[in-house]
């Protein structure tokens, strides 16, 4: 283990220095929680708590690098549709994840200002409750963003966007004529103070981005790093291969178009 360890330290050192550029921004979709479980033989519960610690690790890599804004696909609207007995733990573990935030000191020390993305209306009430909290107490913060996509879903979000744009129009507050891409963005509720997504990552073997942020991602021709780890098995040097294969990314794009 012990060799082990070292490898990895030499192997992130390794990595580092092949790269120059950092993404502003990392949506990761943190797939592989419930494999995980199985693969151990623990509990569901279990292995949704190991990445939820995971997590917890990850953002001091990502400070680190100094990426400036991580949103976390946490909870979808199809996830829904699992055993109630899950969602409702799940539900309790991200009351107690953003409960946890007020006393936190890397919130503090890091200024790490929090926000939900998601339908708020599927959500219960105590949760809801934690998130306004969490979301109140580090308003201000401007060192670092966490955004925690929940009850969130890219279609869901464009559907709701339309919805109060309408509502607007038939209140007589927003001009049909007027409406435009910053009219759109204001409305989705993933976009606002949001910046574009720079680059994606999605662990657990799956290769396709699941309607995460299709206004900030896919808009903007994010990078995309998909990962066979289970999330809670997610390393440094994981992300740091991802930022990588930014960093190619912006190498290419800056020759094509360089800068006069």
């Amino acid at each position: 283990m012990i060799v082990r360890n070292l490898a990895d330290r030499i192997y992130e050192r390794f990595l580092r220095f092949q790269f120059r550029h950092i993404p502003n921004h990392i949506a990761i979709i943190q797939d592989g929680n419930r494999r995980y479980a199985r693969l151990f033989g623990i509990d569901t519960a279990d292995g949704h708590r190991a990445g939820a610690d995971k997590t917890e690790e990850m953002l001091d890599w990502a400070h680190e690098l100094g990426v400036r804004h991580i949103t976390l696909y946490t909870f979808s609207t199809e996830n829904f549709s699992r055993d109630k007995v899950e969602v409702d733990h799940l539900f309790s573990l991200f009351e107690e994840k953003f409960r946890s935030i007020m006393t936190d000191e890397r919130v503090k020390k890091y200024k790490i200002r929090v926000q939900m993305v998601g339908d708020r209306s599927r959500l219960p009430d105590d949760l809801i409750a934690a998130i306004d909290t969490a979301e109140s107490a580090t308003r201000n913060h401007s060192g670092f963003s966490l955004n925690i996509a929940l009850a969130y879903g890219g279609r869901n979000e464009i559907v709701l966007a339309a919805r109060e744009i309408l509502a607007g129009v038939a209140e007589g507050a927003i001009d049909p004529a007027a409406i435009n891409v910053r009219t759109v963005e204001e409305h989705l509720h993933g976009s606002r103070g949001i910046p574009p997504v720079d680059l994606i990552i999605r662990t657990g073997n799956e290769c396709r981005t699941s309607n995460f942020l299709p206004w900030l991602a896919s808009g903007h021709e994010s990078a995309v790093y998909f990962c066979a780890p289970y999330w809670p098995l997610f390393r440094k040097i994981d992300l740091l291969r991802a930022v990588r294969i930014y960093d190619q990314r912006m190498s290419i794009k800056s020759q094509i178009f360089p800068q006069t």
